[in-house]
């Protein structure tokens, strides 16, 4: 019965603010309309503006600020002696007042039965999905945590339950321990949150990959639209909610700058302008956030230093993950620079006391102490649309302000007291005298240096004697200093120093030395004189590291430049009827081939000597999972309705060592643990690029199936249909069935709820998507084939087909292509049956056949796997050259720009040291569109630069952890090898 009278009184918060209308059974009524008034304090209105006088308060409510000094007969007058009083922060995310119940367990190999359905009725039918909850329901008061944040500064704090893909609503919390839930709520539906993130409340299989999850939401927008038609017979609560909430501010977890980029876009495709949490990492595509314009919410979870005392361990440590602790603290003076809106949380921190430390270690890397303070309190204000209730010191406004020593954001400034509605929270004794400082100490005729850093009750000290430092404990109470430390003679002998300080200028007392003799001892704060050399504007200057794109050791400081370029004297493969032409001469120019012939000459170009060194179009890979960070949605038996396109992994290193193996384009496809897998992303190879870039959008759209093994789940998880090969083939016939009927209705023009996964399906019934599919078994490739028939379309490529020699005529009939491996064999039953000669037989059967890579290894020696035909089938060297260049090309659909030297066509090319085919033969100079994405020469340059960078970063960590930073163990980032059967 409380809960409900307490809702009641959430749903009308702004009665709280006026004529109260129920009994008080605890005494006599008597609210204090006395006003208070702080004098003499230097007033932070905003951040923009400062006032020296007065802030007058009455209640929860701001009367006002001026600089006069005529106050109210009925007031309580507090002196502030020059002390500053700047707005109370806001906490723009967080999960103050929640808890999560880990049930899921999130691994799909660990045994057991699978869930795939949703266990909930009424709602919908994915138990990630939870608009419905009302986070104000579940809140429950943290005293203990808020009083860490009241010590930081908070005075509000905007919160939710951190759990599931929509998570429903957020409260909106005043930090007032003084009052009742019902005060402190100032919204009780501040906004809905959202993330790619799946509920640990549930064990619930799809979608477990990033690109399931983007589906996903797709689809319950539509659906929710479709409902709200009234297009449903079926009551759902989770839309209903859903179209309730869509009103709201819509805030959205992401966590890392990719998946933030990942959020922005999605929200342009549902037409939602999100606000993104990010992972503190943004400052690396700073432009791509200010080109899109959400406001950001940012995290200050800066990594710790590596322990790096033990070479071999600290060999283990990626360049990035080096970087990374060097250059985090730069993201928000990088954010400032790009004029990006974005606010601040403490989310995420392993101890929230950092918070304030790893702020003022961020102005010291140039974050402008104005843009700060607006960082904690107007912007998160205006993001939440409370401008006109907080962020500032106006009238008018909630009375939420600090009291502090002086400048909030330096390290030795005293929070002494957090005002919330008006109401007083005592962080630090108002009269404690800030001892923070570097000393003299002075012990009968012995002198030490001594600092002390904090404020009471975290004082922390050190003592050095020389060059020797000195562990040390400090207590401060009631103006009274306590210090002890090791004498210098024996670590277990003590000298004990205690004090009454007046002045923390110079203060002094009686020392106990180690041998029980007493004596006095004085101390005398030091001036601390400012090296012009190593700091500005009073602060240090940090050291860092380049950023690069991506930020690795190969990453590029400035993307490549489109050249006009003169190849001369090479042996040229054209892939076209002219054959290998012998020193030949390219131009390129504006990304094309230009010319092709013998002594070509142009003005204002750049001449490359081609002599004795071989030309060829770009690799192209027609089987990839490289620079994926999904590779399945294994949740459905089909996920027609998930792309690789939004898993793209621009920062994936293998993108670099492709392009070191001459290849420039690749087919990235799902993986295949369903008959109906994902669409496909194909792409060029443009290493520094953002996924968006790298995409090739002229390229027609693919989607990968499978068959096999893989799909009836022979060998792993279990508990979804189909369970053979038989229930392979019914999917299929299944599928297409609906997708012909769900097109049907669609061009009826009667009503019909938009389904991303029939919209896919229906556009190869169309012709318009064509079909790579996973295979093996010649009953199952004859199976497909027939089903394709039966609903009129053909099959465009069967990859993999290890089998495919023996169905090679009809295949052929059919108009299939193939792409398969040189000579992989007896990784699994099914393969039983591979020979090295499939390629040949299928090719000259009239099969156009590709060899893929299916491997990130694999892929930097495609040249050598097409090689490997020559002797297994006698194909020609041009007609090998082929099936990693043109075929693949023309499998893809995009051979009439790329996979041939032709003028007219795209400059993706490879300069070879020796013959393409050879073992010798290395990848010289790699080029897409006229840019030179790999160059041999300058790939030495780069092996070099990283081990002086890493010396670097090695030898300012060690610096670190000298200093006393906290350090964290050594760990390998291994970049992980996507296959077929990789799930996430």
């Amino acid at each position: 019965m409380i809960k409900k009278i307490i809702f009641f009184l959430f749903v009308f918060p702004a009665i709280l603010s006026g004529q109260e209308y129920f009994p008080k059974n605890y005494g006599v009524k008597n609210e204090n309309q006395n006003y208070t008034a702080f004098t003499n304090a230097v007033i932070h209105v905003n951040p923009n503006q400062k006032v020296e006088g007065t802030l007058l308060i009455r209640g929860d409510e701001i009367v006002n600020v001026s600089s006069s000094s005529n106050l109210p007969k009925n007031c309580v007058i507090i002196d502030l002696k020059g002390k500053s009083i700047y707005p109370s922060f806001i906490e723009a995310y967080s999960d103050f007042g929640f808890s999560v119940e880990k049930k899921g367990s999130g691994n799909f190999r660990s045994g057991g039965s699978p869930q795939y359905d949703s266990k909930r009725e009424g709602y919908y039918w994915n138990d990630h999905i939870l608009p419905e909850r009302n986070g104000v329901s579940e809140f429950k008061f943290d005293q203990k945590k808020a009083e860490e944040l009241r010590k930081l500064g908070f005075g509000i704090v905007h919160t939710h339950k951190p759990d599931g893909i929509i998570r429903g609503t957020g409260v909106l919390v005043s930090l007032n321990e003084l009052g009742t839930d019902a005060q402190r709520i100032l919204d009780d539906r501040s906004a809905q949150f959202l993330s790619f993130k799946k509920s640990d409340e549930s064990n619930q299989i799809y979608p477990n990959s990033i690109m399931g999850s983007m589906a996903l939401l797709k689809q319950v927008s539509f659906d929710a639209d479709w409902y709200q038609k009234g297009g449903s017979e079926t009551k759902d609560l989770s839309l209903e909610a859903y179209n309730r909430n869509k009103s709201l501010l819509q805030i959205f977890y992401a966590g890392d700058k990719a998946d933030a980029l990942r959020a922005i876009q999605l929200g342009k495709e549902l037409q939602t302008n999100f606000v993104i949490v990010g992972g503190g990492n943004e400052y690396q595509l700073a432009e791509h956030f200010k080109k899109a314009g959400n406001s950001l919410i940012i995290p200050l979870n800066f990594p710790k230093a590596y322990d790096v005392e033990n070479p071999m361990l600290a060999d283990y440590i990626a360049l990035s993950d080096m970087r990374y602790w060097n250059q985090a603290p730069t993201n928000l003076a990088n954010l400032q620079k790009m004029g990006i809106n974005f606010s601040l949380t403490s989310f995420g921190l392993e101890k929230t006391s950092d918070f304030k430390e790893n702020l003022l270690k961020t102005i010291s890397y140039g974050f402008d102490k104005k843009a700060a303070l607006a960082s904690l309190t107007t912007i998160p204000a205006s993001i939440l649309g409370k401008s006109q209730q907080m962020g500032t010191l106006e009238k008018g406004k909630l009375a939420n302000f600090i009291i502090s020593s002086d400048d909030i954001f330096e390290k030795e400034t005293i929070i002494y007291e957090n005002w919330i509605q008006g109401k007083r929270h005592v962080i630090n004794d108002i009269d404690l005298l800030d001892l923070s400082g570097n000393y003299t100490l002075q012990i009968n005729s012995q002198s030490y240096d001594l600092q002390i850093d904090g404020s009471n009750p975290d004082l922390k000290a050190k003592v050095k004697k020389d060059t020797i430092n000195i562990p040390a404990k400090i207590s401060f109470t009631d103006n009274w200093i306590n210090l002890y430390f090791n004498s210098s003679k024996k670590e277990s002998e003590y000298i004990r120093l205690t004090g009454k300080v007046i002045d923390p200028s110079k203060f002094s007392g009686v020392a106990v030395l180690s041998d029980g003799r007493e004596t006095s001892f004085t101390s005398v704060k030091k001036n601390e004189k400012i090296d012009e050399n190593t700091k500005k504007d009073g602060k240090e200057t940090p050291w860092l590291t380049p950023v690069t794109f991506p930020n690795n050791g190969y990453g590029l400081t400035n993307k490549p430049a489109q050249e006009t370029v003169l190849i001369k004297n090479a042996t040229v493969w054209t892939n076209e009827k002219e054959g290998v032409l012998l020193n030949t001469d390219v131009l390129i120019k504006d990304g094309k081939i230009a010319k092709i012939g013998k002594a070509l000459t142009a003005n204002n170009v750049k001449e490359i000597d081609g002599t004795g060194k071989h030309l060829t179009s770009g690799i192209i890979d027609e089987h990839s999972h490289i620079s994926t960070v999904s590779t399945n949605e294994v949740g459905q038996n089909s996920t027609a309705e998930v792309t690789m396109e939004e898993a793209i992994n621009f920062e994936d290193i293998n993108i670099y060592r492709a392009l070191a193996g001459g290849v420039t384009q690749a087919q990235i496809l799902h993986g295949s643990a369903n008959p109906i897998g994902g669409r496909s992303a194909i792409i060029k190879m443009k290493w520094g690029e953002t996924p968006d870039q790298l995409i090739d959008k002229r390229a027609p759209k693919f989607i990968k199936f499978a068959l096999g093994e893989n799909v009836k789940q022979s060998n792993w998880m279990g508990g979804r249909f189909p369970q053979s090969r038989m229930g392979v083939e019914q999917v299929f016939i299944d599928y297409f069935q609906r997708a012909k009927e769900y097109e049907i209705l669609k061009k009826s023009g009667k009503p019909y709820r938009k389904d991303l996964e029939l919209e896919t399906l229906a556009e190869i019934i169309n012709k318009e998507r064509f079909i790579s599919c996973h295979s093996y078994v010649q009953s199952e490739i004859n199976m497909l084939m027939k089903v394709a028939e039966q609903f009129n379309f053909k099959i465009n490529t069967f990859t993999h087909i290890l089998e495919g020699y023996k169905v090679a005529d009809k295949m052929a009939a059919h108009g299939v292509g193939g792409s398969t491996f040189s000579d992989w064999w007896a990784y699994k039953y099914e393969v039983k049956d591979a020979i090295p000669y499939n390629a040949a037989l299928m090719h000259n059967e009239g099969v156009v056949t590709a060899i893929n890579s299916d491997d990130a290894e694999m892929m930097r020696r495609l040249n050598q796997e097409a090689a490997k035909t020559v002797k297994y089938g006698g194909i020609s060297e041009e007609e090998a050259w082929k099936m990693v260049t043109l075929n693949p090309a023309r499998l893809l659909h995009i051979d009439s720009y790329v996979g041939s030297i032709k003028v007219g066509k795209d400059a993706d090319l490879v300069l070879w040291t020796d013959n393409p085919l050879s073992v010798n033969a290395l990848a010289e100079r790699t080029m897409i569109e006229g840019r030179t994405y790999f160059d041999l020469n300058s790939d030495k340059m780069k092996r070099a630069n990283i081990q002086k960078e890493r010396s670097q970063l090695i030898n300012a960590m060690l610096e670190a952890k000298n200093s006393g930073s906290e350090t964290q163990k050594p760990k390998k980032n291994e970049t992980k090898l996507n296959h077929c059967d990789t799930v996430d």
